[in-house]
């Protein structure tokens, strides 16, 4: 999975967020948190956690019904 387009963003974890993802059968708002989560410092800042936060949003209305 280090066939990453655009930056290195990710390469440098431990753990690829792509192979977290999957191997945990996470779906696509869920892969989403983490995967802002883990490159807000070295990519997107304050604007990637504002995402991580929205999807967490998603995840609450849609799952759980909740506003």
């Amino acid at each position: 999975m280090s066939d990453q387009v655009g930056g290195d963003h990710y390469r440098n974890k431990a753990i690829e967020p792509i192979r977290y993802i999957m191997e945990n059968g996470l779906g696509y708002c869920e892969g989403n948190v983490i995967k802002y989560v883990t490159r807000h410092k070295e990519k997107g800042g304050a604007q990637d956690i504002k995402k991580a936060i929205q999807y967490l949003h998603f995840i609450l209305q849609h799952q759980y019904g909740e506003k």
